[in-house]
């Protein structure tokens, strides 16, 4: 598809199991102080009040991922767009435990942030163990498809990285694929198992974590934004 504004939904549901009372306070009190503003472009002043590098991260997960690489780069600004509110709530315990100021978050898919960003204004993106929609019919609900990888693009600065991981094997051929035809970026890999090796600087999810114990090999790429 080229039009990454006619499939908007990229996700399954929304919430899980009810949450604890100190998480819905933890919530209530600190999810409006670091939520997207809902509507008009976005930028680094408007979301941190400087003109500080950007990154996003697709689909945060419980957030160890993000709060990680927050931690490292606080003159940074995050942006962590996460639908399911479990997620959501493990990330601000990470935010409030570790005292970041760097980070906002959409609680919805990252096509609405993405499309108010202004070109070329994005440092370094994150897709980390996305749902792999593994049937055929869904395919086109997977963000690793032409629509949203053309959007990531033209939002990301030249030079810029965008790092991609599954542990789905259906899914990283399918990934390999759609980046493989994109003129837009070029693989970082230097040695043919270097999508083995996890960075340094890529700190490991509790999802990750899980697929290892359950004895599936783990995927790691590495772009660049022409």
């Amino acid at each position: 598809m080229s039009d990454p504004t006619t499939i908007r939904r990229l996700y399954g549901r929304r919430q899980g199991h009810p949450l604890r009372a100190g998480q819905a306070a933890l919530t209530e009190r600190l999810l409006p102080l670091l939520s997207v503003p809902g509507d008009g472009p976005l930028d680094a002043p408007r979301l941190f009040g400087d003109d500080r590098p950007l990154e996003l991260e697709i689909g945060f997960g419980r957030g160890e991922h993000l709060a990680g690489q927050a931690a490292m780069r606080p003159d940074h600004g995050f942006i962590g767009c996460e639908p399911f509110l479990d997620g959501v709530v493990g990330l601000l315990l990470h935010v409030e435990a570790e005292g970041l100021e760097n980070i906002r978050i959409h609680r919805d898919d990252a096509l609405g942030v993405l499309e108010r960003l202004p070109d070329a204004s994005l440092s370094r993106a994150y897709l980390l163990h996305p749902d792999p929609w593994p049937k055929a019919r869904h395919a086109k609900r997977r963000f690793m498809n032409k629509g949203p990888i053309d959007l990531l693009a033209a939002k990301l600065k030249p030079g810029a990285e965008f790092r991609f991981g599954t542990d789905h094997p259906v899914y990283c051929r399918w990934a390999m694929m759609v980046m493989g035809s994109n003129p837009a970026f070029d693989w970082l890999a230097s040695a043919p198992d270097d999508f083995l090796v996890r960075p340094d600087d890529w700190p490991e999810t509790r999802y990750e974590a899980k697929a290892r114990a359950h004895g599936h090999e783990v995927w790691y790429f590495r772009y660049i934004r022409k």
